[in-house]
């Protein structure tokens, strides 16, 4: 594969790239760089987690890189999952790569690595000092977004080891590519200023999109980054997420009272939905709808959709009710891996039962 196609296959990962020239200068002198994302298990898996992270991690490795996944299970802890029960966490961790397997992730060019092993190095724990040495108090407090916190939600001690680790974390596994989502972005920053004052290895950053939750946006004055991690889809929104064990009744519900104003583009979840989940998979959208409404059309990419819809030429109705079909579609293989296959059930199981904490 050339040089800009892999350039583009990466970049299409990322809505940010940190830096696209130091990616270039990566893929110039390495074809098989490494890259990581991490997962802290908890809870069921949404939409955005299951089907857009593999797609994300297959792009990666089509590109040549060699992915590591990490299994943050301490960081899980640290952040009070489960209420810190590493039993359960480690369940839940086995229940999403199951997930992932049902997606189409190429797991057997996947590297899973468990935090629970990393912590018996003590090379580990000299790093994740460096860190927290090297910077301060109020920066980490800054980076508790990361953890899905804002900073006056941080009160146990152990949420302030958490970006400390997470930046330690890319030193350890002296990784190429930070391969996370637009909320980790803060702690990947931290890592690039702090990698060539402690000797490291300065990582590419390429930050993917988070899908929007399919509510209305709320109404603030955040801007930006926060913005975008405001309007992101979450567990804690059930009503406004997608999740990956929902019934084909349940997604048609969700879809048809999410927020779709006509002609709008922007902050449309049902774009996104199309966007970053059925047009990575499918190469055309078939919008069925009776003759005296103009007819079926067949959408030929997303730039078509966008301008079909921006001109009131689609029916928010109709674009839902297609994406309806595509996202059940695209459930599918997932429902039926976790009921055919006894392992993937029991674990289901189990982890549908755990109460969540936030």
């Amino acid at each position: 594969m050339d040089l800009e196609t892999r350039i583009g296959l990466i970049s299409s990962v990322g809505e940010e790239v940190l830096t696209l020239e130091e990616l270039k200068q990566l893929l110039e002198t390495n074809d098989h760089p490494s890259a990581y994302d991490g997962f802290e298990p908890s809870g069921i898996l949404h939409i955005a987690q299951g089907i857009v992270r593999a797609t994300n991690v297959n792009k990666m490795i089509k590109a040549g890189c060699k992915f590591k996944f990490y299994v943050a299970d301490w960081h899980a802890w640290a952040n009070n999952k489960y209420g810190g029960d590493l039993e359960k966490i480690n369940t839940a961790g086995e229940y999403f790569i199951e997930v992932w397997k049902a997606c189409g992730m190429q797991l057997d060019k996947v590297e899973f690595i468990k935090a629970n092993e990393v912590v018996d190095d003590k090379e580990y724990w000299n790093k994740v000092m460096r860190v927290a040495t090297n910077t301060t108090v109020n920066r980490i407090l800054r980076c508790g977004q990361i953890m899905g916190r804002s900073e006056g939600e941080i009160q146990n001690a152990s949420q302030i080891l958490y970006p400390c680790m997470q930046a330690a974390d890319i030193f350890q596994f002296d990784v190429d590519i930070c391969q996370l989502g637009m909320d980790q972005r803060k702690v990947n920053i931290l890592a690039r200023e702090l990698a060539p004052k402690l000797g490291y290895k300065k990582p590419v950053a390429v930050h993917h999109h988070m899908v929007m939750g399919l509510g209305e946006p709320p109404k603030s004055d955040l801007t930006g980054v926060e913005k975008k991690i405001e309007m992101k889809m979450s567990k804690s929104k059930p009503d406004t997420a997608i999740f990956m064990d929902d019934s084909p009744e349940e997604v048609a519900r969700k879809i048809k009272k999410a927020y779709c104003p006509e002609a709008q583009v922007e902050n449309n979840p049902i774009m996104e939905y199309a966007k970053y989940i059925i047009f990575e998979k499918y190469k055309t959208m078939s919008i069925e709808r009776p003759e005296k409404f103009g007819g079926n059309l067949e959408i030929e990419g997303y730039d078509e959709l966008v301008s079909i819809y921006s001109s009131s030429k689609l029916h928010p109705m109709d674009l839902k009710n297609a994406t309806i079909k595509y996202v059940n579609e695209i459930l599918e293989p997932v429902r039926e891996h976790f009921e055919k296959n006894k392992k993937a059930k029991e674990l289901y199981e189990t982890v549908k039962q755990y109460a969540i904490t936030r």
